[in-house]
């Protein structure tokens, strides 16, 4: 599969960009800045350098793959803006090159998952001290809904920097209040990758914890 990823150089796009070489995809990192890449020199992978801003470079890059990967963090400046805008983008190319799958990774409490938070995850972090993030992916999942391609939105948990582990609860009810509210980056990257070799949420929005 030639698989390009937007959010590459971040925490959890890194991640996705090691399992998915590791798969054996044909992997293109879209990043700003390619010195944060941490396999640049790998055979399996291709770097395209620009801005998720820029819908021109965006739907060039596009061009020519299989499938998308989108794990857009905040960023710096435009951070209330990026995930939404730049998966709109990413949504355009999609359609102009006619690449039809896409999975997004957006984060557990958007939509109708806000039953699975507690009070401090939803009125604290994302009542608060989040609120322009959480608003970010709820309009991000929007444009995704929308989009009329093959989605797929992943909503993990709060990010852990524990192992890979293959242990996890996903597509678990939205108000499923069970859960340890957290997942490892590496679990998060696992699943994507899984999700996009197996396509067993098409049109769904997993939850994803521990």
């Amino acid at each position: 599969m030639k698989l390009i990823v937007f959010g590459s150089t971040g925490s959890v796009g890194k991640q996705v960009v090691r399992k998915a070489l590791e798969q054996g995809f044909n992997v293109t990192a879209f990043c700003r800045n390619k010195s944060k890449l941490e396999h640049p020199g790998n055979q399996g992978m291709r770097v395209f350098t620009g801005d998720v801003f820029n819908a021109k470079a965006v739907e060039d890059a596009i061009a020519g793959h299989d499938a998308v990967c989108v794990v857009l963090g905040s960023g710096k400046g435009k951070a209330s803006l990026v995930r939404s805008e730049g998966t709109r983008n990413v949504i355009s190319g999609m359609k102009r090159n006619s690449v039809d799958r896409l999975v997004c990774q957006t984060t557990l409490g958007a939509g109708n998952s806000r039953g699975n938070l507690n009070f401090f995850w939803k009125k604290v972090m994302f009542g608060w001290l989040l609120k322009k993030v959480y608003l970010d992916h709820e309009l991000q999942e929007e444009y995704v809904m929308a989009s009329g391609l093959s989605w797929t939105l992943v909503r993990p948990a709060a990010f852990t920097d524990g192992e890979e582990t293959g242990h996890y609860r996903h597509g678990f009810s939205p108000d499923d209040k069970t859960t340890k509210l957290k997942i490892s980056r590496r679990d998060i990257a696992g699943f994507l990758i899984k999700e996009l070799s197996g396509n067993h949420y098409i049109h769904q929005t997993p939850g994803l914890s521990y």
